[in-house]
C-alpha cells in the first residue's frame, strides 16, 4: 500500500500539473470506484464538470484537490488504497487495463489533458467530501494554507512531515495509550502517514523494539523515534518513495527507489548493518504482525520482558 512518501509524490506531481485547471469532462468507467460518492456516479460526474481545481493538498495518507465552483465547500479525494494510481496522460494514449476514471481537464502548455484514476484491486476510490475547520485552527495538510480539510480526513492526526507537529505531541499521544509502540505509530489518530515500511525502519534507526509498551516510552526515546520517522520519511520522498511491484507509481507512472536503501524492512536473515559496524554479530528477524510481518534486531532493538496486546 501506498505510505505517506509515495503519496507526497503524487501530490506534488498532481501540484503542478492539475493545480488551476478546469475539469472539462467526467467519465466513470467502473462504478466501484466512486462507490463512497452517496448521490452515485452520474451525479459525481456532473458535479465535478466545470469546477477548477485550486489547491492539492494532503494529510497522512489522505490526499484531496479543493475545487472552486461547487454550491457548497467540498474536496475532491482520491483514496489511492492498496493499488490505486493517478496519471497525467494525453488523451490519445491507450486507456490503462484498469481504468476507472476519467477527467478531461483544460488546455495548460506542454501539460497532458487528462487525469486517469487507475486501479487494479478497487480498494481505492474517489468522491466528495465537504470541507470542515480543522480542529487545532492549523492549515488542513501538506500543500495547502487553508484551515479546513475534508470531513472524510479530519478524524486523523496530524502527519510525520507536517510542521505544524511536534515530538511532544506524539509524546503525549503515546502516553495515552497502553498498547506496542508499533501498533501505536500505526493509529493514524496518533500519527498519520506510517505504514508497515516506514516503521520497522524508523523503529531501527531509534534502536526500539516495537514490541515495547507505549505507556512506559520516555521522552528522550520519542525525540529519537520522532528524528527517525522524519529522516526516514524525508529520504523515501527524496528518492520518490519505494517501489516493491508495478502498483505504486508516481502521476507520470515512473516508481520510487527507495526499497534499495532499507536498513530492516524485508531483510530477513542479513546482518543488522548498524551492528556489524560496530563489531557485532546479529541478524534482522521477521516475526508475524497483525497479519503482516515486522523486521527487527533482537541485538539493538531489545524486545521488552513483558509484551503489551
Amino acid at each position: 500500500m501506498p505510505e505517506l512518501p509515495e503519496v507526497e509524490v503524487v501530490r506534488v506531481g498532481l501540484d503542478k500539473w492539475v493545480r488551476g485547471r478546469r475539469i472539462e469532462s467526467v467519465q466513470v468507467l467502473d462504478p466501484r470506484s466512486v462507490r463512497r460518492h452517496h448521490d452515485g456516479p452520474l451525479d459525481f460526474e456532473h458535479s465535478l464538470t466545470g469546477c477548477t481545481v485550486s489547491t492539492v493538498a494532503r494529510r497522512g495518507k489522505f490526499l484531496w484537490m479543493e475545487l472552486d465552483g461547487l454550491p457548497e465547500p467540498a474536496a475532491l479525494m482520491a483514496h489511492l488504497g492498496m493499488s490505486g494510481q493517478l496519471l497525467v496522460e494525453e488523451p490519445a494514449a491507450p486507456d490503462e487495463k484498469h481504468l476507472k476514471v476519467r477527467l478531461t481537464l483544460s488546455d495548460m502548455p506542454d501539460a497532458p489533458a487528462e487525469l486517469r484514476f487507475v486501479d487494479q484491486r478497487i480498494f481505492g476510490g474517489m468522491f466528495l467530501s465537504a470541507l470542515t475547520a480543522t480542529s487545532d485552527g492549523g492549515p488542513g495538510g501538506a500543500g495547502s494554507m487553508s484551515k479546513f480539510i475534508p470531513q472524510a480526513a479530519a478524524h486523523i492526526a496530524r502527519d510525520v512531515l507536517d510542521p505544524v507537529r511536534s515530538a511532544e505531541d506524539l509524546y503525549t499521544s503515546l502516553r495515552k495509550k497502553t498498547t506496542q509502540l508499533k501498533r501505536a505509530i500505526l493509529d493514524q489518530e496518533v500519527i498519520s502517514g506510517v505504514g508497515n515500511i516506514y516503521a520497522d525502519e524508523a523503529l531501527w534507526a531509534a534502536g526500539l523494539s516495537g514490541l515495547r509498551n507505549t505507556a512506559t516510552i520516555r521522552r528522550f526515546e520519542v525525540t529519537l523515534l520522532n528524528e527517525a520517522l522524519i529522516d526516514v520519511m524525508t529520504r523515501a520522498l527524496e528518492a520518490g518513495g519505494t517501489s516493491f511491484d508495478s502498483l505504486y507509481v508516481n502521476v507520470n507512472g515512473a516508481s520510487g527507489y527507495f526499497s534499495r536503501s532499507l536498513n530492516a524492512y524485508g531483510r530477513e536473515g542479513e546482518p543488522c548493518l548498524r551492528c556489524l559496524e560496530q563489531g557485532r554479530q546479529s541478524l534482522i528477524r521477521r516475526d508475524p504482525f497483525m497479519g503482516r510481518s515486522s523486521y527487527s534486531c533482537p541485538v539493538c532493538q531489545p524486545r521488552p520482558r513483558r509484551i503489551p496486546r
